[in-house]
């Protein structure tokens, strides 16, 4: 034992571990090979010292000296190795997200803290790496100063994970929509708000009024807002929406016994709060006996008991959704056929079918397009085919009726994946006191 604990102490050995470790995390993994001058600094930590005997001695000695100055030092050494590890912690292995919004529910609610996973997809190298630790995109207490600096920008890169992405996965993705922000309105989508102006004052003079009336900027990839839907289809495959039901390569889909659809639902007198809180009910609008409700199947069934319930009518929405183009006048509920780009895969390009791959061809593969009359210009040249640089996935809400999803706004890009939601960590309910707004029989739930 006493030989083992010699060997380890030999600086050598020290330095050889070390090394080992770093070179296989840090280099190997993320294929940076810039990475190795980080081998310089061990070495010196390890054998030479060369740092330690200019500025780590004398530092000694002041601490020795001083109180204060060692207690300061503490702190200061104690709030940087905190930093470095929680940073590393949450772009390799992890990060917590708060479910903000009920377009997850019944499978996800309103206050539920998840721990998602970077490492089942494998971590994403941050795009801008200069930034503020601890927030996303805009520094504590201000809603407009950016919390980043783009003077130095990394191209997509994505370790290597434990499995690809899967149908039914719980994703957490950048919004691919965020890249564009009104900034005195963050709360809605730039280009639906561009697409209203546009309709009422003509392409034009539409863009040239939002411009003048808003300050518009742009945010990287890492940068966007972070969204969490159900990936219920992946590269390669083709999707369609009838009625509301989804069919992924021509088989109808099984929804999640948690999922959710709009239902009116008329009633003889109206539904007590017991009976709507006994069901689940959280989210409703009402006039007399007439209700506008989000339904998973087992409420549909539950309120169809009820004596007063007269009628339970599936809502359909109607409002126009991806790609906005009249040749696909397709809406949430009616929906496609529609093929999800696949990284390698070439199509044929024409004007009828380019609205649905424009922006990927645009703006997520970074290419110059441009259209004159019928004809096609790709980096100036004229293109009758494409082929693709990435994966893309089709994500949506369980909450379909109460989602901003994919319908609304396309494709997600493979380099916007995050990671996977893996578990809830812990749950409560904003609308309640404590203990009460605990919800202790979800902490610790795996996600489906």
């Amino acid at each position: 034992m006493n030989k083992i604990k010699n060997i380890l102490k030999n600086r050598w050995v020290g330095f050889s571990l070390a090394t080992i470790l770093y070179v296989l995390w840090f280099v190997v993994w993320t294929g940076n090979l810039w990475l190795l001058l980080g081998v310089v600094f061990i070495f010196d930590a390890y054998i030479t010292r060369y740092f330690y005997r200019f500025i780590g001695s004398k530092n000694e000695e002041l601490c020795k000296r001083s109180k204060l100055y060692n207690s300061i030092y503490e702190w200061i050494n104690a709030i940087i190795f905190a930093t470095v590890l929680a940073t590393i912690v949450h772009i390799f292995i992890f990060q917590i997200y708060v479910i903000p919004s009920s377009s997850m529910e019944k499978s996800l609610l309103v206050g539920d803290y998840l721990y998602v996973s970077k490492v089942t997809y494998g971590p994403q190298m941050p795009n801008t790496p200069l930034s503020f630790p601890f927030v996303h995109h805009t520094m504590p207490f201000s809603q407009t100063k950016k919390s980043f600096s783009e003077a130095i920008k990394w191209p997509y890169h994505r370790l290597k994970g434990l499995r690809k992405i899967e149908r039914n996965d719980a994703v957490v993705f950048n919004f691919p929509a965020g890249d564009t922000v009104l900034l005195e309105n963050q709360a809605v989508t730039y280009y639906d708000v561009l697409r209203d102006y546009q309709r009422q004052y003509g392409e034009q003079r539409g863009r040239k009024l939002l411009e003048e009336s808003h300050t518009i900027i742009s945010r990287p990839v890492d940068k966007r807002e972070n969204y969490i839907k159900r990936c219920v289809a992946v590269a390669g495959d083709s999707i369609r929406i009838v009625d509301a039901q989804l069919y992924v390569n021509g088989e109808k889909q099984t929804d999640l016994p948690e999922s959710q659809l709009c239902y009116t639902v008329r009633t003889s007198s109206p539904l007590s709060s017991y009976a709507l809180q006994n069901l689940g009910i959280s989210e409703l609008s009402s006039n007399g006996n007439h209700y506008f409700m989000p339904l998973t199947e087992g409420m549909v069934t539950e309120l169809g008991k009820m004596s007063s319930v007269k009628s339970i009518t599936p809502y359909r929405a109607m409002e126009q959704a991806f790609p906005y183009s009249d040749n696909y006048p397709w809406t949430a509920d009616n929906f496609g056929p529609l093929w999800i780009p696949q990284k390698g895969v070439t199509i044929p390009l024409t004007i009828e079918n380019l609205p649905l791959y424009e922006r990927i061809i645009d703006v997520y593969e970074e290419n110059d397009l441009r259209v004159e009359g019928s004809d096609i210009y790709i980096n100036g040249e004229k293109a009758t085919t494409y082929t693709f640089k990435m994966d893309y996935y089709w994500m949506m809400g369980d909450n379909r009726h109460n989602s901003a999803d994919s319908r609304y706004w396309g494709f997600v890009p493979e380099d916007h994946i995050v990671g996977k939601a893996s578990f809830i960590w812990f749950s409560r309910d904003a609308e309640k006191s404590f203990p009460q707004n605990i919800r202790w029989n979800r902490i610790f739930k795996k996600v489906r």
